[in-house]
């Protein structure tokens, strides 16, 4: 009989490792569980996505359960490296690998996508093929501009001229709208939509930010999508940046914000009365984006984020202002044109805030970020 101190002693071992001290899937600290078929080290979140795939994985604790010897032995021979170099042997360079602060159904798809689906391992490129044949076309329900009812169109991404369209009905031949890759975004936001695969699509029109809430009751369909998009905007940037390697585009692929949710909001004489707004900070285009709620469809206004040497600092201060609003916690954005004044309901959501502001207050800026500006000059 295997003993049960002897075997765990050794898997406590193994998982002290470089290559196995984080998740083999989401990259979480110190892992306590690992598939004895696949002999990979696992977090708790991930193990519950594996025991959803008991015809591939099988999962115990590496401190609770009875391992058998055999067992111990093909983790000592496996582990996550080996694994990796099996499953994600090829990974295409725009994929996402979801970490693990990322939503389920990202890192339940990218679980599938590994070792059910086997989609890395040069079994079966037909879904690679699918992400370079040029066009990619999806039927997913997207929420209307102006009402919260949501409605199937089909949407087709194409690699040919780098553009995203939509069309209202399955036989349309002409486009609802035509969407360049040039300012496209996509960013997983379930609480937000209401449905735990809901997508936030958002571009410029007229240089204002436009979003689409769209998604598919089948969590492959919309990470397929997803990423087709990120091929697509990765091709973009590939003909765009022809110098750049590919380590550095890909963190301009798609990117979440840094910092979402309400704030109060004053008019430009600070006079006004305060207003609740819902507010969007990107990294990204150094834009703080404000909407009337969450799933407004276009930005009601959008202040851009420069550095300290170009005129922009952000303080903070609490107590009642004189011009009334139901916040108290104060937070002050000088730009070189304008000072602008949010509240905030909590002092931990103005710690966030200022954390966020401050970050890419400190950020250098880039030839793109100065045309940015300039174009949102421009625009008010």
């Amino acid at each position: 009989m295997a003993s049960l101190d002897r075997n765990n002693k050794i898997l406590l071992e193994l998982v002290r490792r470089p290559d196995n001290n984080l998740c083999a899937d989401c990259g979480a600290s110190e892992p306590d569980w690992a598939s004895y078929t696949l002999g990979i080290f696992v977090c708790l979140n991930c193990s519950g996505m594996h025991r959803n795939l008991p015809a591939v994985s099988r999962m115990k604790s590496i401190r609770l359960d009875l391992w058998e010897d055999s067992l111990v032995e093909f983790m000592q021979e496996r582990g996550n490296a080996a694994a990796k170099a099996i499953f994600e042997k090829c990974v295409p360079a725009f994929y996402y690998r979801p970490q693990q602060k990322d939503c389920v159904v990202l890192r339940d798809q990218w679980i599938r996508a590994k070792y059910e689906r086997r989609e890395f391992t040069e079994e079966n490129t037909n879904y690679l093929r699918a992400y370079n044949s040029g066009l990619f076309e999806s039927s997913l329900w997207k929420k209307g501009k102006d009402n919260k009812q949501f409605l199937k169109r089909n949407f087709l991404l194409s690699q040919k001229d780098f553009t995203l369209r939509y069309f209202i009905k399955e036989d349309s031949k002409v486009p609802k709208a035509v969407i360049s890759m040039k300012d496209l975004n996509a960013v997983f936001q379930p609480e937000k939509i209401g449905h735990a695969h809901g997508l936030q699509i958002s571009y410029l029109e007229e240089e204002r930010t436009r979003n689409l809430f769209v998604y598919h009751e089948n969590g492959e369909v919309i990470v397929s999508f997803f990423n087709a998009i990120r091929a697509t905007r990765f091709a973009y940037l590939q003909r765009k940046h022809p110098s750049l390697r590919d380590n550095d585009l890909i963190p301009q692929i798609t990117a979440g914000c840094l910092k979402e949710g309400y704030m109060e909001k004053t008019g430009p004489t600070q006079r006004e009365p305060f207003k609740k707004r819902w507010f969007t900070l990107c990294s990204r285009n150094r834009k703080l984006l404000y909407f009337k709620s969450p799933l407004d469809a276009t930005e009601l206004g959008a202040v851009f984020i420069g550095t300290e040497s170009h005129g922009y600092n952000v303080s903070e201060s609490n107590g009642r202002s004189m011009r009334g609003g139901r916040w108290h916690c104060e937070i002050t954005l000088e730009t070189p044109s304008r000072k602008f004044v949010f509240m905030c309901e909590q002092e931990q959501d103005q710690k966030e805030w200022m954390e966020a502001l401050r970050k890419i207050i400190s950020h250098p800026m880039t030839p793109e970020d100065y045309s940015n500006e300039a174009n949102l000059r421009r625009g008010k």
